[in-house]
């Protein structure tokens, strides 16, 4: 009842309305025409001397005195078929730049054209359109709007193809030529319109040979303004409504996106784009679902400019909206390692071995990374296998030191305390503990979240230095020393085992005595044979003690009695 109401008042005023400017309150109507829900009581000799369309319809009509017209389908609705009206009355009414373009429709509509009558409706609005509306950048603008609820007559009459002709060339003039301030004043004007219009004219300024970076700019302040939540918010902390967006919102989103990732220029002009504003579409796009042409377009742009990518680039790249949860790391995989084969491929274009010397932008990417890991390490979530997996797209050779990688590992062993040994020693497998620096093997000397094995290269490699007379600047490469210290921690393990079962053994042997009271002689025949087996045991110890030069030799000991056999104290091959 309500909406019936609704519908008897509307069509009530537009009657009230009517009636108020039909000169001829004398004549009655004779016509009924009815747009949408509004009907309109006129004159049909008032709208047929300007209207070739109604002509028609009177003329070929079958019912001798035609009472009713339906012309619900005219562009404009209701409102702009009053306007249309009140021009065949003769009444005054205001062309505007917001109504112009629906009046051309509906002139065009109702075949009110200067061929059949001068000066008529069509006429009239195409002098506002050259005189007044498509003389600025706004007019053209705020009409090629109007056109969006105009289509497909709007285009066919030509009125968004002028529009947007005028609104490009007057964008790339305001570009070279800034008339006011702030210089890109004009962007903010072209991100009114809808992306269709929007793509047209995008078309025009670049056939104008507009600059890279002046399409940018339109592009940029377009995505931002038409996916406010999605892209201007870097952080995340302020768009939590965003996220439960209905799936008619998402997919118009989504499709919005498509269109804006196809307008970004060719590969040679991507510079232009700031990788900040890409990184926020590709977050939009793992957002919003879009399909892998989408996100690989834009993982291919970043990754062939990563070196200019910071912290907070990655960082957007790789939490959701809330801020709380990571996104899968597929994409910033896949970015690093698009980048590190492009790498490879420069270098041996260049004639380079890529293995051994890292170009400057390589080195930057590496130090970016270490620092993003450290980011990223605290989430519960992050697997071993995703840290390493970053972790290791780095070549070895592209971090003179490896503190920061190092820094990374311990924040991850410090948020994921209840890893096993096994698991810490995965995590540190990214790391090389001999190309710390002297500072970071303090550190990890005195770090009981790493493993053995880590704190034991860490103190040997000090060793080496102290018993080579070498000091830091002069500690040859860590990489040609790997095979020595490996080989040495190895002979020291075998060493400590074979120490171990010699104290088995002597307990063994003096339980033994202390049970069976034998005499004189079979004690001297044990000891003599005593003294063979340790003997040989001193020498084969000696063999693999790798200190020998530095600690005791026992290879020619041959009383058993001098050696001792106390448990020796376990060392971590330290400076002290």
């Amino acid at each position: 009842m309500a909406a019936y109401a609704k519908n008897t008042n509307r069509v009530t005023l537009a009657m009230e309305r009517t009636g108020q400017w039909v000169f001829s309150q004398d004549i009655p109507t004779d016509i009924l025409i009815q747009v949408g829900e509004a009907k309109f009581p006129l004159h049909k000799f008032m709208l047929v001397a300007k209207s070739n369309y109604i002509r028609r319809l009177i003329l070929e009509s079958k019912e001798p005195d035609l009472a009713k017209l339906d012309l619900s389908s005219i562009p404009g609705g209701a409102e702009i078929f009053e306007k249309a009206a009140k021009f065949c009355y003769g009444v005054n009414f205001e062309i505007t730049v917001h109504n112009v373009a629906a009046l051309r429709c509906a002139a065009e509509y109702l075949d009110m054209t200067d061929q059949y009558c001068d000066g008529n409706l069509a006429g009239r609005t195409d002098d506002f359109l050259l005189q007044v509306a498509l003389t600025s950048l706004s007019g053209a603008v705020v009409v090629l709007k109007s056109c969006e609820d105009l289509l497909p007559i709007a285009e066919q009459i030509n009125i968004v193809q002028r529009c947007v002709e005028v609104a490009s060339a007057k964008a790339c003039n305001e570009a070279n030529f800034p008339s006011r301030s702030p210089p890109n004043w004009w962007t903010e004007e072209l991100s009114i319109v809808h992306i269709h219009f929007f793509e047209k004219i995008i078309a025009s300024m670049k056939s104008r040979g507009a600059k890279a970076l002046t399409i940018a700019s339109a592009i940029i302040t377009y995505t931002e303004r038409a996916l406010p939540g999605l892209v201007r918010d870097h952080s995340g902390n302020t768009i939590k409504s965003s996220i439960s967006i209905d799936s008619a919102s998402r997919n118009k989103q989504r499709e919005l996106l498509e269109s804006v990732v196809a307008l970004l220029p060719i590969e040679n002009q991507r510079a232009s784009f700031p990788i900040n504003f890409l990184c926020c579409l590709l977050r939009t796009a793992i957002f919003l679902e879009n399909d892998d042409v989408c996100k690989k377009h834009l993982e291919k742009r970043i990754s062939a400019m990563l070196e200019h990518v910071t912290i907070d680039d990655l960082l957007v790249l790789s939490y959701t909206f809330d801020g709380e949860r990571l996104f899968d790391l597929e994409s910033v995989r896949r970015i690093i390692s698009g980048f590190v084969e492009k790498e490879k491929s420069v270098s041996v274009f260049n004639g380079g071995d890529f293995r051994e010397v890292s170009s400057t932008a390589m080195l930057r990417v590496a130090k970016t990374i270490d620092a993003y890991l450290g980011e990223i390490a605290m989430v519960d979530e992050l697997t071993i296998s995703k840290f390493n997996g970053i972790a290791n797209l780095v070549p070895k050779n592209s971090r003179k030191f490896d503190d920061d990688l190092y820094r990374a590992i311990d924040i991850y062993l410090k948020a994921h305390p209840t890893l096993d040994e096994i698991e810490r020693e995965k995590v540190c497998s990214a790391m090389d503990p001999l190309k710390l620096s002297y500072e970071a093997r303090v550190h990890a000397s005195q770090n009981k979240r790493l493993p053995v094995q880590i704190v034991l290269h860490a103190l040997y490699f000090d060793q080496l230095q102290i018993r080579s007379g070498t000091d830091e600047k002069k500690t040859p490469d860590a990489l040609s020393m790997r095979s020595q210290v490996q080989a040495d921690v190895s002979l020291a393990k075998e060493n400590e085992a074979l120490r171990s079962e010699l104290l088995q053994m002597k307990a063994y042997i003096t339980d033994i005595q202390h049970k069976n009271q034998v005499g004189s002689t079979s004690s001297r025949i044990g000891n003599a044979k005593k003294h063979k087996f340790f003997s040989s045991m001193s020498k084969t110890l000696g063999k693999l003690n790798p200190f020998k030069n530095g600690s005791k030799d026992t290879s020619n000991i041959d009383d058993v009695n001098d050696i001792d056999l106390t448990k020796p104290r376990r060392r971590r091959f330290s400076i002290s």
